[in-house]
């Protein structure tokens, strides 16, 4: 099945951004997957919805939104260049926008995420690509990314990295005494009683999450 669904950053926030051309059951299905597949990166995000030149009536857009709310997702706003979509979305209560192409490909942020202060407990982070955080990550916050996750401090919280799908991503932080660690579909905790104070590295090795010293790769 061709990449139907696109995740990009906008000043807005997440930007779901759904082709325009597939049939319409085979867009739903793609979009079932890829929530499926990353539920936990998508689990109350607010996301704009891309529909590019695609006319949607009532009937499709309830259908739409039903899939998105089942996997969490808090739709807050419908982009179109046809007055029919945007007509619909004002009737199901999402905010509707005008879409220019190079006024979508403009707000697109780069791919990472620069956070220069202490997540604190009860806080979530989440960003379709990677996360640096200067400072600690406190027991009770999150960071949840796309890519890659750098910590440059202590790391007592939850990180899921690779969220969408990603098992080459990596977690680093100069202290790791983690919550719960997950890359892509992988879950590990640490082991009880762990005290090293040293900068270590998190990734998948053999199908299962390790941590090593952060520079052993030299």
């Amino acid at each position: 099945m061709p990449n139907l669904i696109a995740i990009k950053g906008s000043k807005d926030g997440l930007r779901l951004q759904l082709d325009e051309s597939a049939a319409w059951t085979e867009l739903l299905d793609a979009l079932r997957d890829q929530l499926g597949q990353a539920a936990n990166f998508f689990h109350g995000a607010q996301v704009m919805v891309d529909i590019g030149e695609r006319a949607l009536d009532g009937e499709q857009l309830t259908a739409l939104l039903a899939l998105m709310q089942q996997h969490g997702l808090r739709p807050e706003a419908l982009a179109s260049t046809t007055r029919e979509s945007r007509n619909a979305a004002r009737a199901a209560g999402i905010t509707a926008r005008p879409l220019g192409r190079d006024v979508a490909e403009s707000e697109e942020r780069g791919t990472a995420a620069f956070v220069q202060r202490t997540v604190r407990s009860g806080q979530v982070v989440r960003h379709h690509g990677h996360v640096t955080v200067l400072g600690d990550l406190n027991a009770g916050g999150e960071i949840i990314a796309g890519g890659n996750v750098i910590v440059w401090g202590r790391l007592r919280g939850t990180v899921h990295a690779g969220a969408l799908g990603d098992r080459e991503a990596v977690i680093c932080a100069l202290e790791l005494a983690p919550t719960q660690l997950r890359i892509a579909d992988l879950i590990a905790r640490p082991p009880d009683g762990r005290a090293e104070r040293r900068p270590e590295i998190a990734c998948v090795v053999d199908e299962q999450i390790s941590v090593e010293a952060w520079d052993y790769r030299k």
